[in-house]
């Protein structure tokens, strides 16, 4: 989906990794959250407190998972779903767009 309609968007950014990870949190009417962000290259570890679905619009990374050994390669678009309570580590080589959702 291109566009979200009737949503409500926090205008505090949330900022992660000194300023290198940022995102903004849209909350929908059913409650849902997503959050829409930016990932300047780099390298970086995500904990996940629920289940979530990582969807790439724009950039190329590596991504390696908790049960894992070792890194997959991606080009956007892409996607990759992670289970709640726990991480993965993720290498942008590019600049990257994402949407997460909270599932």
């Amino acid at each position: 989906m291109e566009y979200f309609k009737d949503v409500a968007v926090k205008k505090t950014a949330n900022i992660y990794f000194d300023g290198n990870v940022t995102s903004r949190t849209v909350e929908f009417r059913d409650g849902t959250l997503k959050s829409l962000g930016i990932m300047l290259p780099g390298e970086y570890r995500f904990n996940t407190a629920s289940a979530e679905l990582m969807e790439f619009y724009v950039g190329e990374f590596e991504v390696k998972f908790a049960e894992s050994t070792h890194f997959e390669s991606m080009s956007a678009p892409c996607s990759f779903e992670v289970d709640v309570n726990s991480y993965f580590d993720i290498k942008a080589k590019s600049v990257l767009d994402y949407c997460c959702s909270y599932i």
